[in-house]
């Protein structure tokens, strides 16, 4: 268990995120729920984590693996009940492991209650105000309002049956919410208290920058992607607006009512403004991006955890690490392909023979060291600890992301990072439950499987479980973080008593003095290619 204490747990933990869907099937019926989950708090206890981070589980159709929230106060029938999430929580608390669940303020799922009684009004009632309904463009109003497209492709505006149109940032069925209007904002102040005094320790926010929009409803002219964190976006209309501030700062003040809270924003801007966020009344902390966007380049690694570390003391606040999400490709994949290699459309566009899968495993283990010794928090994805690969070559046939049609298929989309866990070499869903799975497992998850893993002293899951333990040990209480300069290919810093050195060039170089207490791969005398090391006392 860690050794975190109550008041700070949050500012240098290890936060492990469930992709609930995936991570285990306890009902069978080859979708992951919280009986699963339940099951599997024995693997999260030995991994040592502080917490775990659970994707959207509340009731929805599942149209955006959850992001869809069609009631907020109601789990999903296929994850579970209150009760069990409650019961969940209760008993990851007596492990000393803390829960934060998603939230999803920008929109709701059109099976929302709020929408459907939208969609039955008149223009310009209540109903509608909670959402962006507006007029379209033209004589007969068929042109919508602005050219303001979907992060997942097409226009961010339908038309509905009377004329008018609703906003949707997402898919369609994923209507956006009318921040300005006060009955929103006060029924996400009851949400926040109904989940707290469930025992909720803290919320990650979901498109935390989204919500407030200009509503003069300029065009863009296509300067709308949700990923795209630089100097371009200032000034968006819908994206990283001032007036999301108030609703943080609103939201940080249920939260200080109660005991050791936090919350996490979801916010893709630029590194200028992310401390605006993380001002003492904001959010506690916010994903840092920046690392998971980086080549592997000791350069580039070093100018980013350097730029990171510096903006997150400047305004007191932890920065977060993170390599992979349900959002993105597995980094073991990334990791496999040359550097500059476009891998948001790489399943589609190829050439798939650039990939280097053993390449990728040694990089993941060697960026596992990396991440683990850093100042400040870092989330680890669900079945990185197992090495697990983006599964790239699913079959276009059982694609559940929207992004796939969104894209006229020029984009597979997520699914590919979210392929249910491996927990054992054999049976219909290798594990995950009785069952085959909801999306299918390649025959390569058997030997990554956490049963064959648990107790292998070179595997992925034993160097996670050593590393996080060495990581409570020794690298908690002191936050510091010395750059050393031992060569251009060379990633190298000093924690207190630790120095980490990670190889990131083709050739070995030498080992500095001191005891080795964790390496990624074997080491004897110099530190080969690709590989990272933990030293103490060097």
């Amino acid at each position: 268990m860690s050794n975190t204490t109550a008041s700070d747990w949050w500012r240098h933990g290890v936060v492990y995120q469930v992709y609930i869907r995936s991570f285990a099937d306890g009902n069978g019926d080859g979708q992951g729920d919280i009986a699963g989950l339940r099951d599997r708090l024995d693997h999260l206890d030995r991994l040592g984590i502080d917490a775990v981070w659970i994707n959207p589980w509340y009731a929805s159709p599942l149209n955006d693996g959850g992001y869809d929230v069609a009631d907020y106060r109601a789990i999903n029938a296929r994850f579970g009940t209150v009760d069990d999430a409650s019961a969940f929580i209760e008993e990851a608390h007596a492990r000393d492991i803390r829960v934060i669940a998603d939230l999803v303020p920008n929109h709701t799922s059109s099976e929302h209650a709020w929408f459907v009684d939208a969609l039955a009004s008149q223009p310009g009632s209540p109903a509608r105000e909670r959402y962006i309904f507006r007029d379209g463009k033209g004589v007969d109003g068929s042109e919508p309002p602005s050219d303001w497209t979907s992060v997942f492709g097409g226009p961010a505006w339908t038309r509905v049956p009377d004329g008018q149109w609703y906003l949707h940032l997402f898919d369609p069925t994923q209507p956006d919410l009318n921040w300005e209007n006060e009955e929103v904002r006060a029924e996400f102040d009851s949400i926040f208290r109904f989940w707290l005094d469930r025992g909720i320790d803290g919320f990650r926010i979901d498109v935390a920058h989204g919500m407030v929009k200009d509503t003069n409803f300029p065009d863009t002219g296509g300067r709308t992607m949700i990923l795209q964190n630089d100097q371009t976006l200032q000034g968006h209309p819908h994206w990283d607006r001032d007036g999301v501030h108030e609703i943080n700062r609103r939201w940080r003040a249920i939260l200080d009512q109660y005991d050791d809270k936090m919350m996490v924003a979801e916010a893709w801007v630029h590194p200028q403004r992310l401390p605006l966020y993380l001002r003492s009344d904001e959010y506690h902390q916010s994903f840092n991006f920046e690392l998971l966007e980086t080549p592997w380049d000791a350069k580039e690694f070093r100018t980013v955890i350097d730029a990171s570390v510096n903006a997150a003391n400047e305004v007191g606040a932890p920065s977060t690490w993170v390599l992979s999400n349900h959002d993105v490709m597995r980094h073991a994949t990334r990791y496999g392909l040359p550097n500059g290699t476009p891998w948001r459309k790489w399943p589609i566009d190829g050439p798939h023979e650039a990939l280097d899968a053993d390449l990728g495993a040694q990089r993941a283990r060697a960026a596992a060291l990396i991440t683990l010794s850093l100042p400040g928090s870092t989330y680890v994805y669900q079945g990185e600890e197992l090495g697990l690969p983006e599964v790239w070559d699913l079959p276009t046939d059982v694609l559940d992301d929207p992004v796939w049609e969104r894209s006229a298929h020029t984009e597979k989309g997520r699914d590919g990072c979210r392929v249910p866990i491996p927990w054992s070499p054999d049976g219909p869903s290798l594990g995950f439950g009785e069952v085959a799975s909801w999306l299918p497992q390649p025959d390569l998850f058997a030997d990554l499987a956490a049963s064959i893993q648990d107790g292998d002293p070179d595997s992925m899951l034993t160097l996670y479980q050593q590393a996080i333990a060495l990581r409570s040990e020794h690298l908690v209480d002191d936050q510091s973080l010395e750059m050393l300069d031992l060569g251009a290919d060379v990633l190298a810093y000093r924690r207190g008593t630790i120095t980490v050195v990670a190889n990131m060039g083709s050739d070995p170089v030498p080992l500095p003095d001191g005891t080795t207490l964790l390496a990624s791969s074997a080491v004897d005398g110099e530190l080969p290619a690709d590989t990272a090391v933990w030293i103490l006392g060097s």
